[in-house]
């Protein structure tokens, strides 16, 4: 059952003023106004954030027909005919009140789960335990289980998952993250955990605390009023045993060890390279278990389950079936490239309605296309009856205008009867496969999405685009993490514009673009006119600047509405030309000045030469900028202090001249970091985007690897490729993976002057590197083919590569071909 609440009831709990008038009751909190799910019965949440004022998108919201809303600025009533709003003081603050009320409705068990690391995986193992087999369920007398979706665990996330409770589900599974002091206090106060588990205490957001002790005593602050404390006993915490920072909690102290003596005790009998068998000993009773895992962190987090299910009172023979039985959990969604030019999106691990609405809307986001369709199986465990399940997806499908709609199981072919007349129905996945005709979604954007046991996998591998396993992946949430982070150090005011020349990057050329269309960023740039003229016809709407365009090709930047940038007089004289000729004036232009750079630009002498030529009705000044030389090391500071103060009084000069603002931009994502006194109106993110550069606060967004082809023997005195320059000096066991330097694997990388990540070891490289293969030393290493190679990303960075190469990192990136398949990840 979706929860519902009038507005007056949500009034009373926040103290509210409500605004207007509406009769429509509240079953769904929305805080994005680019994701909405659906219109009717959506309550917008405006959150006054860092970086956004979602009081700014009220109209955005109401016309695509949102009604009530809960703001912390006073609307005008009169532009929003038949809504309602609920005012208060602080929007967030008034959600996590909704959100608290919610959970002291809730009369089941509430378990809340916190640590550096391994939350979102247990949280997710747990859900696994009790998601099938209804036996087990009842059996451990807990009924059915809801937990957060995928990782809503901040001061927003929670509240947006409290309000999913409701009782018919008999536990909740929330998440709980911090990343400073200060936070968990409100946390606490909202999910109001009966039992805690303390996960694994890694180095995320260390930077934020002045010791491991402060955040660990922070976490702790969840369960100040929980029955009972899962945690692992045999860890130190700056010095001090975990068990002694704990024990001023009044809850029940539930402690684990894998080295030692506990309530729990396990310990490690066999680890192979992707199982291990463990034994517990519990009340003097030893019990050994079996999970397809073997590494550290996994074989920690299914200590933290197996302890979770043995006190929620599961029988032991069940937990041991169950944990034999947990899959990898996959919380990013994948875009791959399919045939007959189509492209995918694949959730075929997630079949939760929660997840429905994200995956739709990444969907969307696929703007190349003009054509989406839906497969879908059966939905498990949402606590609702199916009726009202499927009604509401079918009303999620018609919000987003979804063009086809492909159902996958006995439950949602049920209800054929409520999806539009031209859904399709099949009772399994060999059904669907065996009467498709892929041909039918040509150029279309397609989501695969559905729940394990219907083995979609299977759909995806027979629609995607099959080439040679070499990926470029893009990881979206990383690099939405990281404009997030550069929109935090400059002003509201202060615009973002994203270099997205080069494939952006090496990343993608309109995948990123779309992306970045979608996070609303003000301005995108390419070098050359032919890259945004493949975002245009992409569908990309955002004002592009062209840095470098030719004469020849104004015409094709004005028809298909492109800014270029003016450098040279003779550049400004054509552009107007070719402006009159094609009856435009107050064209958008942008000016480039040479401030030191010595690149592209107008110099100080050609500066009154420019002046005479201002301003010019069929031209509009844009933007006047310039580039600094060395932004991002210090020792250059003093030039580049010069620069700006040139740029300040040249532009000034300019400005002078014209009778309309003009904005100004010198930085780019050093010059962001390092010289927030010159943000002006704009500052240019380029490399920074894509996690490389000065700063410590970017996340790693792309992993180059390739799968291992083949393993071979040979013994020592062998010699390995290309002019026999691979000789061993050992026997060895040498692998070929399918990846060479026209992959953008420089040849200087051979002859063991760099290693790749191979199952937890570095493996180096044999012999010269060839064209499409490159040979690497498996000797001390167990691995074997299909295993995953990691050429570069978390394990190997860009920079040390560059760093090999005698290069920087934007050369390794933009050295990567197109035919090499980008796939995109996100949350």
């Amino acid at each position: 059952m979706i929860v519902s609440h009038h507005i007056e009831s949500l009034a009373a709990i926040v103290g509210g003023e409500i605004l207007g008038t509406s009769q429509q009751d509240v079953r769904i909190l929305s805080t994005d106004s680019r994701s909405l799910p659906h219109s009717e019965g959506v309550l917008f949440v405006a959150i006054d954030g860092e970086r956004h004022n979602g009081n700014n998108y009220i109209q955005q919201v109401y016309d695509k027909g949102v009604v009530s809303f809960l703001v912390d600025e006073k609307p005008d009533l009169e532009k929003f005919p038949g809504a309602v709003f609920l005012y208060v003081d602080d929007s967030l603050e008034a959600l996590q009140k909704i959100a608290t009320a919610q959970r002291t409705d809730f009369e089941g068990t509430v378990i809340g789960i916190t640590g550096s690391n391994g939350k979102t995986i247990v949280k997710e193992w747990l859900y696994q335990a009790f998601q099938e087999d209804e036996p087990a369920v009842a059996s451990a007398e807990v009924g059915k289980v809801i937990r957060s979706p995928r990782s809503y665990n901040s001061q927003l996330g929670v509240p947006l998952s409290l309000w999913l409770l409701s009782n018919q589900y008999n536990i909740a599974i929330i998440e709980a993250g911090i990343s400073q002091t200060g936070e968990m206090q409100k946390l606490e106060k909202m999910i109001a955990p009966q039992i805690g588990i303390l996960t694994n205490l890694g180095s995320a957001h260390r930077e934020n605390f002045t010791s491991d002790k402060e955040k660990l005593l922070e976490k702790l602050q969840l369960f100040s009023a929980s029955q009972k404390i899962i945690f692992r006993k045999d860890i130190m915490v700056d010095g001090e045993e975990i068990t002694d920072l704990l024990k001023d909690m009044d809850a029940e102290k539930i402690a684990w060890s894998l080295s030692g003596k506990a309530k729990y005790s396990f310990r490690i009998l066999d680890r192979e390279s992707e199982k291990t068998m463990i034994e517990l000993v519990h009340d003097h009773e030893k019990l050994d278990l079996f999970f397809p895992f073997s590494d550290d962190a996994s074989i920690e987090n299914v200590c933290h389950v197996i302890v979770c299910l043995l006190e929620l009172g599961m029988d032991r023979k069940v937990i041991k079936e169950k944990i034999s039985k947990l899959e990898p959990v996959e919380m990013r969604l994948q875009i791959l490239k399919g045939i007959h030019g189509s492209t995918l999106v694949n959730d075929v691990y997630n079949s939760d309605l929660a997840g429905l609405n994200s995956a739709l809307d990444v969907l969307m986001q696929q703007r190349n296309h003009s054509h989406r369709a839906v497969i879908l199986s059966d939905l498990f465990q949402s606590g609702m009856e199916e009726t009202e399940l499927y009604s509401e997806v079918a009303s999620l499908l018609k919000f987003k205008n979804i063009d086809k709609f492909y159902g996958i199981g006995e439950a949602i072919s049920g209800h054929r009867h409520l999806f539009p007349g031209n859904a399709e129905f099949f009772k399994d996945t060999s059904t669907f496969l065996s009467a498709f005709n892929a041909a039918g979604i040509t150029n279309y954007a397609l989501l695969i999405k559905g729940a394990r046991n219907f083995c979609l996998e299977r759909i995806t591998n027979e629609l995607q685009l099959q080439v040679h396993q070499t990926i470029l992946e893009i990881d979206v949430n990383a690099l939405i993490d990281n404009l997030n982070y550069y929109r935090s150090i400059v002003s509201h005011e202060t615009k973002i514009m994203v270099m997205v020349k080069a494939l952006s990057y090496g990343s993608g050329s309109y995948e990123i673009a779309g992306l970045l269309q979608h996070q609303q960023v003000d301005y995108l740039a390419v070098a050359f006119s032919d890259e945004g003229l493949k975002l245009r016809h992409s569908g990309v709407k955002l004002p592009i600047m062209v840095m470098n365009s030719a004469t020849a090709d104004y015409q094709q930047l004005i028809d298909n509405e492109l800014e270029p940038v003016i450098f040279t007089l003779d550049g400004l004289d054509k552009f107007r030309k070719a402006c009159r000729f094609s009856g435009k004036v107050n064209y958008p232009v942008h000016l480039k000045l040479d401030t030191g750079m010595h690149r592209l630009g107008f110099t100080e002498k050609e500066i009154p030469g420019l002046l005479e030529k201002l301003p010019a009705e069929e031209i509009k000044i844009n933007s006047i900028f310039s580039h600094m030389a060395g932004s991002d090391e210090e020792k250059f500071d003093e030039f580049s202090n010069e620069q700006a103060q040139l740029f300040i009084r040249l532009s000034g000069e300019l400005m002078k001249k014209l009778d309309y603002p003009v904005m100004r931009h010198i930085l780019n994502s050093a010059g962001a970091e390092r010289f927030p006194e010159y943000h002006f109106d704009m500052v240019r993110i380029g490399i920074g985007l894509y996690g490389e550069g000065i700063s410590k606060h970017l996340k790693q967004v792309s992993t180059f690897k390739t799968v291992i082809s083949q393993v071979r023997e040979l013994e020592k005195g062998e010699t390995v490729g290309y002019s026999r320059s691979g000789k061993l000096n050992h026997d060895a066991r040498i692998a070929v993976i399918p990846v060479g330097y026209a992959d953008g694997i420089d040849r200087r990388l051979g002859n063991g002057n760099i290693s790749f990540f191979v199952n937890g070891r570095h493996a180096p490289t044999v012999g010269n590197i060839c064209m499409d293969m490159t040979m690497i030393d498996l000797s001390s290493i167990d691995a074997t083919v299909g295993d995953v190679v990691e050429l570069f990303g978390k394990e190997c960075p860009v920079s040390e590569i560059a760093e090999i190469l005698g290069t920087i990192s934007y050369e390794v990136l933009t050295s990567i071909p197109e035919r090499v398949k980008r796939v995109y990840i996100r949350e």
